[in-house]
């Protein structure tokens, strides 16, 4: 079978589509036919030596964590699916999985069935993503009705995702994007989409509880924290609080706390079950084939896309 593979860390063109065996499930475990799987920064980070790159040790490593596909064989003990079944999840991570190639082995119950209404590409758009939002927005904030929320870089690929899951809990939202993003937001319900470039974001988003990070670093950390009541919590997604923003937060009665995402077949179902609704609509950037899987690297460093990227294998 094909897998993309990162030979060394570095520029994209350190990945090749390479022969290499099929993987076997082993016990409560399913072997998918991938479809589609989703390109995210995390996998850039890795490629380049950064992001999981600690966790998964040495290069060579076998590229992608979103994968939606068909079940063809179950492992000894598997009850939740069957061969046939079409499904949709974000395997093993923050180790290696391997989503990027005609198949992938994983863990039955980080698995869901694909939502209906959903082709596959979309579906493969969906987990990492759509899990991050749910887990920073539900599972860490318990973010409650008529609260207020900021997300950063509200227009990407998890930012998206979050306005709507902080619309479904009932937020008021603020999101900033660039200005030629706005309407975007606005379409998605962003409350007060704000323009980070012609605004300065602390000023116009004062008073809330909650603040979703996609953006990181200390200096959006420090300014984070000037939105937040007190005792409000500030979640810093792409590189963790930094100690700085941390200590910054202590100071002034309120909380930072970095995070990664997590596994979580139940929290897609429920994913799935919002998407079927009408309630949570994934934004497909792009389709590309298995073979540009160094291209959709690059076009995903340059920043500034609406929604998604994913590969295909056929």
């Amino acid at each position: 079978m094909r897998a993309v593979v990162a030979t060394r860390t570095g520029a994209p063109d350190v990945l090749e589509l390479q022969e290499v065996e099929r993987p076997e499930p082993i016990p409560t475990e399913v072997l998918v036919r991938v479809h589609a799987a989703g390109v995210n920064p995390v996998d850039y980070k890795t490629r380049q030596g950064k992001g999981m790159a600690a966790v998964m040790g040495d290069p060579p490593y076998r590229m992608g964590w979103d994968v939606a596909g068909v079940v063809e064989q179950v492992g000894m003990g598997v009850t939740r699916f069957a061969p046939g079944d079409e499904v949709f999840g974000m395997p093993r991570f923050p180790h290696e999985a391997g989503c990027c190639a005609d198949y992938v082995t994983s863990p039955s119950r980080q698995l869901a069935l694909r939502p209906e209404g959903l082709d596959f590409e979309a579906a493969a758009a969906l987990p990492l993503a759509s899990l991050t939002a749910w887990q920073v927005l539900r599972d860490t904030a318990h973010l409650q009705p008529g609260q207020r929320v900021l997300v950063h870089a509200a227009a990407g690929g998890v930012g998206h995702l979050a306005v709507q899951i902080a619309k479904v809990l009932g937020a008021e939202v603020l999101g900033t994007a660039s200005a030629g993003k706005l309407d975007f937001l606005r379409g998605l319900g962003v409350d007060r989409p704000i323009d980070y470039e012609a605004e300065a974001f602390e000023r116009v988003a004062a008073g809330v509880d909650v603040v979703m990070d996609l953006v990181g670093g200390k200096e959006y950390g420090l300014r984070s924290l000037e939105c937040l009541v007190e005792g409000g919590l500030l979640i810093e997604v792409p590189s963790g609080a930094d100690p700085a923003v941390r200590e910054a937060a202590e100071k002034q009665g309120k909380r930072a706390t970095s995070f990664l995402v997590e596994p979580d077949g139940h929290a897609l179902e429920r994913i799935a079950e919002m998407s079927e609704q009408g309630s949570l609509a994934v934004t497909l950037n792009e389709s590309l084939p298995l073979e540009e899987a160094a291209r959709a690297h690059e076009l995903g460093e340059q920043g500034g896309s609406l929604g998604k990227r994913v590969l295909v294998t056929a």
